[in-house]
């Protein structure tokens, strides 16, 4: 311990935070003023890493959710070595690897992409609970920890409700979080938003919670240590700080704990940048430079922390020799691969909800993958997860051995926890919930998006035949809107989503084959309530006729130079077989029908496979049970969609069906009109 360079360390953070927003003319500089303290002597103390190794999977990691701090991480990371001076100087600049928040690139520390507050430590949630799954299978030796950091904001986003809850709830004593309660937010401070007692909220979820200056680095260590130390709760440190710690005015009096300090240069407030970066000990003329002290401190600290890290690892060594079985399953989950799965052998009566179909796979993958954790938001009896969860146990506190996480009505935590399994690694996340409350979960799905993150989503009850419930539960525009995902590219120029609405059981299958292989981006299975005619085979499998959705879409019913193509993807596809039967028997009128089950996956198929699957010189008829933007870009401007304009209603499902014209019998009289239409338009 070294209180004279614990505190200039803390103040080369300070300055580096201040002259990266000053010379970007851009972020905010008086949070990380304020969390210096708590992380150097996290990172200095108490941080467990591998400098030379920075994906070491037993790894520390650190959840920044109050991504508006980002220059508080680029400096300390900066002092540890895992930036160059170039990078904090180019600070929210085109191409620089700083960005304005946060982007997940372990190889610098950076655990997670965040921003949009709340959703970081609920990552952290994540994170924590992986480890204590991947704990109770291979020993106590995995004994890494998660730390959060969170801001005023963070607390009063509505998802730390759900996150707390949870954490407290499963006992994750392996997750460490630090309040930088500073009492200042962007617009206001905070006594004019909330009355609320903080430490009462966290006690009364489970956790552990001490208050402390924030400041105090000897209090800091203790908080640090004690929590260290907890084996039955999660631990809140509420850190006392002052926003712009260190700030001082042109006249040399001291400008802290205001406002404006928040979301601005300091240069633009009542402080004075240059005076500032004197009273903190910097160079005005070299404001980016190392401390010198400071500079030969952390180069000891990270070969200490290579050194330590390396004992560690020959302690996992020997347990390696010891347990080559368990060695070889742990090194198995870690590389994301997948066991040898036959989809083809799960089993599926006649008729049934893609749901119910999605159900059987999950009951056979419980079997077969032993590193999945599914989770549902109260409904895995709807959802059809118990499929999976009567295969195994719920997780407990004291009691990881299970793989499902009854989430509780919560799904946008659910969602931001599974990011944060993903992110840890070792786990394959699925969640799953009803198809119109993806509304909820669409933050966290943007992030999983983002961060490129393999989260499988499950949503039932697709379409307006939830029937009774009425339309607060009927999704309509929801497939658009998921659908977009599919059209967004992310950084590495990959589709950022893969949105699968499977017509059938086989498809289903099909459907959860791909979401599995499919390890860069998130996934979403679309599933029905009700049951579904199977779509008839042209051969000998279904399922073999199937596969051919893993190139987004292709032809389920294909005859001679056909009169038209029918289109559609999930339910709607059995409705336009009954359509077809009835126009050929009746008018002889010969159709093909594709299923695009992916639109996003089809369009990257060749143009000459397109083309043989939906050709542009046939009339292209689609049906839809959400907005007709579902298919429009598919059949063209030629071509006709029919689907929902409008909210639903309450009533039985076959009743809507109907009432909306979506039966096998309304469907062939459209595509009769349509075609009329068309026939008259080339006159």
């Amino acid at each position: 311990m070294n209180k004279k360079i614990d505190q200039q360390a803390a103040d080369n953070i300070r300055a580096l935070a201040v002259a990266m927003v000053e010379k970007a003319n851009s972020g905010h500089p008086g949070g990380p003023m304020g969390g210096a303290d708590f992380m150097h002597i996290l990172y200095s103390e108490f941080f467990n890493y591998d400098p030379s190794d920075m994906a070491w999977p037993f790894r520390d990691r650190f959840f920044m959710d109050a991504g508006h701090l980002s220059t508080l991480m680029y400096a300390q990371y900066y002092l540890l070595g895992n930036y160059e001076k170039k990078d904090v100087e180019n600070f929210r600049q085109w191409g620089s690897i700083t960005p304005g928040h946060p982007e997940v690139d372990v190889a610098r520390g950076i655990e997670n992409t965040s921003g949009p507050l709340g959703q970081g430590h609920t990552m952290g949630v994540g994170a924590a609970i992986a480890a204590k799954f991947l704990e109770a299978r291979f020993g106590d030796w995995i004994n890494h920890k998660i730390y959060g950091f969170i801001s005023d904001g963070g607390i009063q986003e509505e998802i730390s409700q759900g996150a707390g809850r949870i954490a407290g709830h499963l006992g994750l004593s392996n997750f460490i979080m630090f309040f930088d309660s500073n009492d200042i937010q962007l617009s206001t401070s905070t006594d004019e938003v909330t009355t609320e007692d903080t430490a009462m909220k966290y006690e009364a979820w489970g956790w552990k919670v001490v208050t402390i200056d924030g400041h105090n680095h000897d209090e800091i260590r203790k908080a640090l240590t004690d929590a260290n130390n907890e084996t039955e709760k999660p631990t809140l440190i509420i850190g006392k700080t002052i926003m712009g710690k260190g700030c001082v005015a042109a006249d040399g009096s001291m400008f802290e704990g205001y406002c404006e300090l928040h979301g601005q240069p300091i240069g633009n407030t009542g402080a004075d940048y240059t005076k500032t970066l004197l009273n903190l000990g910097a160079n005005p003329e070299a404001p980016f430079d190392k401390y010198e002290d400071v500079s030969a401190f952390y180069e000891t600290l990270v070969k200490e922390k290579t050194v330590k890290a390396a004992k560690k690892k020959a302690e996992i060594e020997v347990w390696r020799k010891e347990n080559e079985t368990l060695s070889n399953k742990l090194d198995f989950f870690l590389s994301g691969e997948l066991p040898e799965l036959d989809f083809e052998s799960v089993e599926h009566k006649a008729g049934i909800a893609t749901r119910a179909a999605s159900s059987n796979v999950l009951g056979y993958l419980a079997e077969h993958v032993e590193n999945m954790i599914v989770s549902s938001a109260d409904l895995s009896n709807s959802d059809k997860t118990d499929g999976f969860l009567k295969k195994t146990s719920a997780l407990q506190k004291g009691d990881f051995s299970g793989s499902f996480l009854q989430a509780g009505v919560a799904e946008l935590t659910m969602a931001c926890i599974a990011n944060g399994l993903a992110l840890h690694g070792g786990i394959i996340p699925v969640v799953a919930t009803f198809f119109v409350f993806s509304d909820y979960m669409k933050p966290a799905i943007r992030l999983s998006g983002i961060q490129e993150l393999p989260v499988k989503y499950v949503w039932t009850h697709d379409a307006f035949r939830v029937g009774e419930d009425g339309p607060t539960h009927q999704p309509i525009e929801q497939e658009a809107q998921i659908r977009l995902l599919e059209k967004l590219k992310n950084h590495s120029g990959k589709n950022s989503f893969l949105a699968l609405r499977p017509a059938d059981s086989a498809e289903t299958a099909v459907a959860w084959k791909m979401a599995l292989e499919n390890t860069n981006t998130p996934s979403g299975l679309i599933l029905s309530r009700q049951g579904i005619k199977d779509v008839p085979a042209q051969g000998e499998s279904r399922y073999q006729e199937a596969l051919a959705a893993e190139k987004g879409g292709y032809l389920v019913k294909e005859v001679e130079n056909p009169d038209a193509v029918l289109i559609a993807n999930g339910s709607e596809v059995s409705t336009l077989v009954e359509a077809a039967k009835l126009l050929e028997e009746r008018e002889n009128i010969k159709v093909n029908i594709a299923s695009i089950i992916s639109e996003g996956v089809f369009r990257l198929q060749s143009k000459e496979y397109q083309d043989s699957v939906i050709p542009k010189n046939k009339p292209l008829y689609g049906l839809t049970a959400g907005l007709p933007v579902n298919l429009e870009g598919l059949v063209g401007e030629n071509g006709k969609v029919f689907g929902v304009d409008h909210f639903g209603y309450s009533a039985p499902a076959g009743v809507l069906d109907e009432k909306f014209g979506f039966t096998g019998e309304k469907v062939c009289q459209n595509v009769i009109e349509y075609l009329n239409e068309a026939s008259v338009a080339k006159i």
